[in-house]
């Protein structure tokens, strides 16, 4: 930790600590695919949902069509994805992850939780129990995030 950084006193202060190594592991795991987060999320979600539409994409990643279609345009480029027209109607596109595309991200959850075990490393079994009945409960009273 930075020596000139202000100590971590709360609770809440160390959970958005472990959550900001999180977010690092998978940021390194991310870079050395050499792909932008919003390139790693939208090729994640179409390993996920073959064939979305672009209008699709962009509800999911939160962003305007315009984005998405630079960011397909990334992706296409790198031979990552496809975009194939809908039988019978050449305006729809739909997008696909292609086997280059699928191999690149496979692996993501597996090193997440690679990550997770090296966070938790220092708490031995019942310890991990323990922080985890006791995140479940802090967590019951909260909003369910969504993912869309």
């Amino acid at each position: 930790m930075d020596e000139h950084a202000p100590p971590l006193t709360t609770s809440l202060e160390l959970v958005r600590w472990i959550g900001w190594a999180q977010m690092k592991a998978g940021e390194e795991w991310i870079r050395e695919r050499e792909l932008s987060h919003p390139q790693s999320f939208v090729l994640g979600y179409l390993v996920q949902n073959p064939g979305a539409i672009q209008r699709d994409i962009a509800a999911v990643s939160r962003t305007s069509a315009a984005s998405v279609s630079s960011l397909l345009q990334g992706l296409e480029r790198r031979g990552l994805i496809e975009r194939r027209s809908e039988e019978g109607n050449e305006r729809v596109k739909r997008v696909f992850a292609t086997p280059a595309g699928v191999e690149l991200i496979d692996g993501f959850a597996a090193a997440m939780a690679a990550a997770d075990d090296t966070i938790l490393a220092p708490l031995d079994p019942d310890e991990r129990a323990a922080l985890h009945a006791l995140l479940s409960k802090v967590t019951a009273h909260l909003p369910q995030p969504t993912r869309s």
